[in-house]
């Protein structure tokens, strides 16, 4: 009986310990008892790093987790964290660097130097082929519509953007002539990152999302606009929602499109299921039944490898005025890509669930859509508008003139919506918020012009 007892006090201690071992972080920690909150973060703020880290590395860690214990949380939890990839790994800037800066009172008076932002250059240094293709994509050329309306850096005209971000939005308040500007377009866009004395980006320019950011160090982009910090994890990038902030709304709905086509219904009915931390080049059919964005876009699907370049793809521009098949190496062009190649490698991502009957039939019909929006809207809109500058029948101010106004609608809103909603798979939006809008559109663009070409003005 005396070992009967003895090996059953061993099993439950033994199984207490496994319980403990699979229940632990995937960071070992050592905490004092004394110390520990009920709340559900008390094991964040008193975290100590015991794991192989530099000394640096491990203050970096145990003074933010009391100052900043969420990003702890997220950190120790990441794939950088079980790699033994810490702050200073990402922070830590060259001295000679334009961000070094030692205002973190950690490495003050050290030979170290740090920078709050970290930029494409470092995240390169482990991910080099991601921001290479990064940088020949669209989301590169992100920083155009910022760059306009600043007048940096820009290709083409800026005088339309400028006015409408500085001085109509904000009805010629030059105190808060930015204030959209910071809080809107920047947020997807990006800013040109400005420092102030100590080397911390200015309230203008920074904090924002956008993932056409320019850093100071010269480099593009944003990671974490989609591998949101400090956890940059696969599995949310590979979600629909990563894409939500920016594709969305009236002018380009994609996340509204992409929930109400079939492939959106299935992913809302059972996405908790998918697996969505597979290695790239590893997430195929099997671990999900229907697409994301990042499946038709960026990932590694059949034979096609996984790419950062989200133009690659793509075979029309559908954002632009009049949509024409991608034709250029240039990622600040707005025609960045190949778009027969990218038609050819868009129908293999569609190939491994369905027929080529099935897709041949379905970019048929999309391709009609958009060359319907070009032929009976787009151009002779465009006709119409141009006699009447020739004229002099259109007002400076485009905001406060009805045609310049359903004009713009015309092709940023209804247009967008008619021919991404017809290759996306959305039909609502590809015809009652697409071709039927148009079509009320055009009616009125008619009258209008009809009226001012008769009258010889415009109208009160």
């Amino acid at each position: 009986m005396r070992v009967f007892k003895m090996v059953s006090v061993l099993l439950v201690l033994t199984l207490a310990i496994a319980w403990m071992v699979s229940n632990s972080s995937p960071v070992s920690v050592a905490q004092d008892k004394k110390d520990v909150k009920t709340t559900s973060d008390s094991n964040i703020t008193n975290l100590k790093v015991s794991h192989g880290l530099t000394k640096t590395a491990k203050n970096c860690v145990e003074c933010h987790a009391k100052i900043q214990p969420g990003i702890v949380n997220d950190w120790k939890n990441s794939r950088h964290a079980h790699s033994g990839v810490s702050c200073i790994d990402c922070h830590q800037q060259p001295k000679d660097s334009p961000m070094a800066a030692q205002n973190c009172e950690g490495v003050k008076g050290t030979d170290i130097y740090v920078s709050i932002m970290v930029t494409p250059k470092t995240c390169a240094k482990c991910h080099p082929g991601e921001v290479k293709e990064f940088n020949e994509s669209g989301h590169y050329r992100a920083r155009i519509q910022y760059d306009l309306a600043t007048s940096k850096h820009a290709k083409g005209k800026t005088e339309g953007l400028n006015k409408l971000y500085n001085y109509h939005e904000t009805q010629g308040n030059e105190a808060l002539k930015r204030a959209s500007l910071n809080v809107g377009c920047m947020q997807c866009h990006g800013s040109i990152i400005k420092l102030d004395a100590n080397k911390r980006p200015t309230s203008d320019t920074w904090p924002n999302a956008g993932i056409g950011t320019v850093w100071p160090d010269g480099s593009v982009g944003n990671c974490v606009t989609c591998h949101t910090r400090h956890k940059f994890d696969i599995a949310e990038a590979r979600k629909p929602e990563a894409c939500a902030s920016c594709h969305l709304g009236p002018d380009h709905p994609d996340i509204e499109i992409y929930e109400s086509s079939k492939h959106g219904q299935i992913y809302k009915a059972e996405h908790d299921t998918w697996k969505f931390d597979d290695a790239p080049g590893a997430w195929e059919p099997g671990s999900y039944r229907a697409p994301t964005c990042a499946t038709c876009h960026m990932s590694g699907i059949g034979d096609l490898q996984p790419t950062h370049n989200v133009s690659r793809r793509l075979h029309w521009n559908l954002w632009a005025k009049v949509s024409k098949v991608r034709n250029s190496p240039d990622p600040l062009s707005m025609w960045t890509g190949e778009g027969n190649q990218g038609r050819k490698e868009m129908k293999k991502v569609c190939s491994n669930c369905h027929s080529s009957l099935h897709t041949n039939s379905f970019f048929k019909n999309g391709d009609d859509a958009v060359k319907l929006y070009n032929d009976s809207y787009f151009a002779p809109a465009e006709k119409m508008r141009k006699e009447l500058k020739a004229k002099g029948l259109l007002k400076a101010n485009p905001w406060a003139d009805e045609f310049q106004k359903v004009y713009y609608h015309l092709w940023h809103h209804e247009g967008r919506r008619a021919r991404q909603g017809s290759l996306m798979g959305g039909p609502d939006y590809a015809h009652w918020h697409g071709f039927f809008e148009l079509m009320q559109d055009m009616y009125k663009l008619k009258d209008i012009y009809k009226a001012r070409m008769k009258n010889g003005k415009i109208e009160e």
